[in-house]
């Protein structure tokens, strides 16, 4: 089964890619780059769901009608903030902000909470669509706390900040073998993987 990956992002697709490999599912995942690109999203629902339908939808558009396509969003939900920055993750320092200054600016707007609050949770949903309108959703949570400085000089965005439950390391100090046995993305991936053998029996 081929899935149309809603991302231009060759890394995400090789990821996932490995994920489907080393679960030895029938899956190729395919950039949009294959098709074209990824159509322009504005990622204004709100929420993850409306988000990753919205980007399955553009990118659907462009392909046969029997395609399938796979879209995800996530974010890092933080308690003390109400769950900002949330939908607002790749972009919580402003539109020309990056990894480094979304991640500078929640350390810094975390700075006076006590260890207690500090609590946060990483969300990833993950979405297929596919011929006739059909839609399944598959969402993978993880759960822990926030550091107050950054820690470790591996992984991606808010990982040097964000410890999970019953680990002491941050997600850039687990190292990528431990994060994706963990992590809210391999925990979707892990039900949309059920969901695939479903379909084989």
């Amino acid at each position: 089964m081929k899935l149309y990956l809603a991302s231009g992002n060759a890394h995400k697709a090789a990821e996932l890619q490995s994920l489907a490999t080393a679960g030895d599912l029938a899956l190729e995942i395919v950039s949009a780059r294959a098709v074209g690109g990824m159509p322009e999203v504005d990622e204004d629902t709100g929420t993850f769901v409306g988000n990753a339908g919205k980007k399955a939808l553009a990118l659907r558009a462009k392909l046969p009608a029997d395609a399938w396509v796979l879209a995800d969003d996530s974010g890092l939900c933080v308690d003390a903030l109400d769950g900002a920055p949330g939908v607002e993750s790749a972009f919580y320092a402003g539109s020309g902000g990056d990894g480094a200054a979304n991640l500078a600016k929640l350390v810094a707007v975390m700075r006076d909470v006590p260890h207690a609050a500090r609590g946060a949770q990483f969300v990833c949903v993950l979405l297929l669509r596919g011929p006739e309108d059909a839609e399944f959703i598959f969402e993978g949570k993880c759960a822990g706390r926030l550091e107050r400085e950054p820690r470790g000089g591996a992984g991606f965005g808010y990982d040097p900040l964000f410890v999970p439950d019953g680990h002491v390391l941050s997600f850039a100090e687990l190292g990528d073998a431990v994060k994706n046995g963990i992590s809210h993305r391999a925990r979707a991936w892990a039900h949309l993987a059920e969901w695939a053998r479903g379909r084989r029996k």
